[in-house]
Order: C-alpha cells, then sequence, then structure tokens
C-alpha cells in the first residue's frame, strides 16, 4: 500500500520510518533539523498514524509498502532511517531492494527475534473503555495497572484521537495484536546490503548486544556501530543533538 507521508525541505531524500504504536509525527524535531538540507519523508506504516490497515504485518509486507510509496513519490535511492520496528522494516527494505537504499540507519534495534514484551501494552490499550467524555488522564489512569512508566503511557496515548466522540485510537490494535509473533520477529531473508550502514543505540539499552554486531555485519557488510550516551531505547526522543550528531555526518 502507499503510505501516509509527513515531508519537509529539499536535497537528496531521507525516508524515517518510526517504531511500534508511533506514526510519523515521532520524528518532528529531528525532521526539522534534516529538512534544512534534505527531503525528508516520516511515513505511517501501516496500521499506524494515518495509513491504512491491513491484517499483515510481517516485515517483508512493511517493507514493500515503504518502497512503493518511495516509487510513487519519485524518491528512490534514499537514505532510509528507521527506530525499533521501523528499523526492522528499513532493514528488510535494503535487503530485498538494495537499489532503493543509499544508506542505511538502524536505530536501537536487531535483525533478530525479540521476547513478547510488549504484547501487554496492547492488551491494555484495547481495554481503555472508549466511551464518549473519555479524558486523557483517564485513559491513562486506565493503562497504569499494567504500564507502570508515565513516559511511555504518554508516548501510547497519544495515539487517542481525542477530537473524535467517543475517542477512538489511530492504531489499528486487532491487527497489531494478532501480528505481535511476527512483528516480534524477523524473516531470514535472502541477500547482503552492501550499502553504507550506520546502527545507533542507546547507552541504556538492551536491544543491541555486543554479540550482535557479527549477525549484523553479516547482513551488512558495511555495518558500522555508534552509542548516544545516557539513553534508552528511545534515542532520537532522549537525546536528538546526541542522535543528530551521529546522523548529520553519515547523510553527508
Amino acid at each position: 500500500m502507499r503510505l501516509n507521508c509527513v515531508e519537509a525541505g529539499d536535497g537528496p531524500p531521507v525516508i524515517l520510518l518510526h517504531g511500534l504504536f508511533g506514526s510519523a509525527q515521532n520524528w518532528g524535531g529531528v525532521q526539522r533539523h534534516l529538512a534544512a538540507r534534505h527531503r525528508v519523508l516520516a511515513l505511517d506504516l501501516r496500521n499506524h498514524g494515518a495509513s491504512r490497515r491491513a491484517a499483515e504485518m510481517d516485515y517483508p509486507a512493511m517493507a514493500a509498502d515503504v518502497a512503493e510509496t518511495m516509487r510513487a513519490l519519485g524518491v528512490a535511492p534514499a537514505a532510509v532511517i528507521g527506530h525499533s520496528m521501523g528499523g526492522k522494516v528499513a532493514m528488510a527494505l535494503a535487503l530485498a531492494e538494495p537499489a532503493l537504499v543509499a544508506r542505511l540507519g538502524v536505530v536501537d534495534i536487531a535483525p533478530i527475534a525479540y521476547p513478547p514484551a510488549l504484547r501487554p501494552y496492547v492488551a491494555a490499550m484495547q481495554a481503555v473503555p472508549l466511551r464518549s467524555g473519555l479524558t486523557r488522564r483517564e485513559a491513562d489512569a486506565a493503562l497504569a495497572g499494567t504500564i507502570p512508566e508515565p513516559g511511555i503511557r504518554a508516548f501510547l496515548v497519544q495515539n487517542l484521537r481525542m477530537q473524535d466522540d467517543p475517542p477512538r485510537w489511530r492504531l489499528g490494535l486487532e491487527e497489531i495484536a494478532a501480528a505481535m509473533p511476527v512483528i516480534e520477529g524477523f524473516p531470514e531473508l535472502p541477500g547482503r546490503y552492501e550499502g553504507p550502514t550506520l546502527v545507533i543505540n542507546g547507552e541504556r539499552s538492551s536491544y543491541i548486544q555486543l554479540d550482535l554486531h557479527q549477525r549484523f555485519q553479516a547482513l551488512f557488510p558495511a555495518a558500522r556501530f555508534a552509542t548516544v550516551a545516557g539513553v534508552g531505547h528511545w534515542v532520537h526522543a532522549e537525546n536528538p543533538a546526541g542522535f543528530l550528531a551521529l546522523v548529520d555526518p553519515f547523510l553527508d
């Protein structure tokens, strides 16, 4: 499918791909900075934001969405940067259609299967009573029993369309819930991506351990690795300056 796109700037194209439960707007500050020298396109992946809903959410399908959107907008090849689930989509795209990817940025995720730690988040969001008059504070309170971290709850509640009566989620929660096993995983894909690859992790994040560098280099032989100090999984949101200090020279 062709994906919803938020576009800014002019110059060499850069594609930004958000993580699970996210949307194009998560890249706001990063996009504004990069748009000074690049044509920056932040996409809503399927079942997220303003893009369409679909039952299929495996990585080849999501990568094909990005490829179709890039071709429709005339931005191939482009630098492609993805965070978390979006990083897996970016890697799948680079392996499937390397000619579309001028350079690859992977933010705090590896091409492996992860434990099902986020399934309770989906169940908690599905259990929020979407009634007329629901407030963000009430939605936050409904999530608190499952999700103790206020920052994560605030991030999830951003997906509520409070202007609707009753409010509704911008996410395809049923589709996401059914697809969690494939979202957590990563398929065995043929080929390798030989282009420039930058893998960025957060210093306090456990998503990319040192022993995974070999796995990256088997698929992305030009991969180099960098760490943003003092941050967890949400690297570009927690320390945008540190993130951009790595991304700016990589794109240039």
